[in-house]
């Protein structure tokens, strides 16, 4: 069952800023940073650097998350 988004603080590019997402999804992202051997920073850098102008980061962490997922089921 999901529960309501949660703000979470990160720093990106040495700036500091926050994204509301879900429990579930916080913590499949801290996951993934932790299965790669990186810090969870990192990791939304490296989706922030990625996403676009035409999304916003939390949605761009869910996608990211979605096709990490998508990706290990098809190996």
């Amino acid at each position: 069952m999901s529960t309501r988004p949660q703000k979470h603080s990160l720093t990106l590019h040495g700036h500091r800023t926050s994204v509301s997402l879900e429990p579930e999804f916080w913590k499949a992202f801290q996951e993934i940073a932790q299965e790669r051997g990186i810090a969870l920073n990192a990791l939304a850098a490296e989706v922030d650097e990625g996403r676009g102008m035409d999304r916003g980061l939390a949605s761009a962490i869910r996608v990211y998350i979605l096709n990490h997922i998508r990706e290990k089921a098809a190996s």
